[in-house]
């Protein structure tokens, strides 16, 4: 298996890059924000961020495409970073805490891209989670300074923990049926949004997540640190890894119970 502890190092030095950028921006006064096509935010500090992650990956991986939020696809290869600057950035700009820059390297696999190295930080959190492939999951500040990871043992839908970020996208996409009977099932739901539930899963304090509308820049990094912890990350429809446009993360024992009340059009089981 190919080592991937100098690009998991790499990933490390443009979360730093990154963490200082959007801190010093974080509840700033005068803090630019614009509205995307998409009708979503966009910051100033998602732009710089990504900029200088560019620049750095540019000088130091020159061969390697890079795919960001802000500003897309750059090149081609076996190798592609992808990047989201701020995951949370409806959070950022309302003085919320609660978001992370994300950054994964992606390699090209059989069917496709899988990633191999996820670096979640959190800066206004004082968090920060990574993993690469075949090297386990961590948390901590540094790379000499952490905790590995592991998800939880409930084997009951009755007993778990059930996050998610809102009830919008459920109704939309058709799934909010099952999306509520998931809710009532559960023994506690929270909807803490964006990227955290992801690393509480790892973690073990979360044993179930889903999203049913993502980006792949928003699934990479989760994605990894999700399955070196020991859990199971794949779309809605049961499909491995993070191409699927939608998620859904567990500990891998009460994964294909969570899948099934969030299959489109499912009432319940």
């Amino acid at each position: 298996m190919p080592d991937y502890h100098d690009d998991l190092r790499l990933a490390h030095v443009l979360a730093d890059t990154a963490d200082a950028a959007t801190m010093d921006r974080f509840k700033a006064l005068d803090l630019k924000v614009e509205t995307k096509p998409d009708m979503t935010p966009v910051s100033e500090a998602d732009k710089a961020a990504e900029e200088l992650i560019r620049g750095n990956l540019q000088r130091a991986r020159p061969r390697d495409a890079i795919l960001g939020e802000e500003y897309g696809i750059e090149g081609s290869g076996p190798r592609r970073w992808v990047i989201d600057p701020i995951d949370g950035t409806k959070n950022y700009v309302r003085g919320v805490p609660v978001w992370a820059t994300l950054i994964s390297l992606m390699v090209a696999a059989e069917g496709g891209y899988e990633p191999v190295v996820g670096v979640v930080s959190a800066p206004a959190l004082g968090r920060r989670w990574w993993a690469a492939k075949g090297g386990g999951a961590y948390t901590g500040r540094s790379l000499s300074s952490a905790t590995r990871l592991g998800v939880s043992k409930v084997a009951r839908i009755s007993d778990a923990s059930f996050a998610y970020s809102s009830l919008s996208g459920w109704e939309e996409t058709g799934r909010l049926p099952g999306f509520l009977d998931l809710t009532r099932a559960c023994w506690r739901t929270r909807g803490y949004g964006d990227f955290w539930p992801y690393m509480m899963v790892a973690e073990g304090s979360v044993d179930l997540c889903a999203e049913p509308e993502l980006s792949l820049w928003d699934m990479a990094a989760p994605a990894i640190v999700v399955r070196e912890a020991g859990g199971t990350f794949t779309g809605l429809d049961g499909t491995p890894g993070p191409h699927s446009g939608n998620a859904a993360a567990s500990n891998g024992i009460l994964h294909e119970e969570l899948l099934g009340y969030l299959r489109e059009g499912t009432a319940g089981r």
